[in-house]
């Protein structure tokens, strides 16, 4: 089946968080609340320090641990490969949020319920982008079909970051483009 995913560019992301916050403001999301989030990791010693971005969210796993457990079936997984949930059906369980390695669904408080990334669908619809990707003043976001992702983008992708949780848990449907220091393990993340 063909899955819809995420495309990073690595090598360009200089960390301006646009797309986080457009993001927040289509989702209307309180302070605290990240669908997607920018994480800087930083390393190496004078005169060799280094430091990337990497902007991630729900990765559209094609094995995702949250769906798998997920009691009333809230969360759940469309014929285009993306994962949704269905907020009536939502408990509030937070089952889904225990078992997602990359912490992408998030209980909002104020609901008593969770909520995630759903990729835009509602502008996806209209033919359009997702908040995030028509957000990136570098251009680093971009989305599609993976087949079509990994055509345009190269062979050079990986899912698989020593900062990521292992791929072969969920088979995520992201495509990163890397930069040669973010394979290093010794790295600390940068507090903003």
């Amino acid at each position: 089946m063909a899955r819809l995913g995420f495309y990073i560019d690595m090598t360009v992301c200089a960390g301006c968080k646009a797309c986080q916050i457009a993001c927040s403001d289509k989702n209307d999301l309180k302070v605290g609340i990240l669908f997607r989030q920018v994480k800087g990791f930083e390393g190496g010693k004078f005169p060799n320090p280094w430091i990337y971005y990497l902007s991630m969210t729900c990765n559209h796993c094609a094995d995702p641990k949250c769906v798998k457990n997920c009691p009333t079936k809230a969360m759940h997984k469309l014929e285009n490969g993306l994962v949704d949930h269905d907020s009536d059906k939502c408990i509030g369980c937070r089952f889904c949020t225990w078992n997602c390695p990359y912490g992408a669904p998030k209980f909002i408080e104020e609901l008593g319920k969770v909520s995630k990334c759903n990729m835009c669908k509602d502008l996806l619809e209209q033919r359009e982008n997702p908040a995030c990707v028509d957000a990136c003043v570098m251009r680093a976001l971009d989305w599609g079909y993976l087949d079509e992702l990994k055509a345009k983008y190269g062979s050079e992708t990986v899912s698989d970051l020593p900062v990521l949780p292992d791929s072969s848990l969920t088979n995520p449907s992201v495509l990163i483009k890397a930069k040669a220091v973010a394979f290093q393990r010794d790295f600390t993340l940068k507090e903003d």
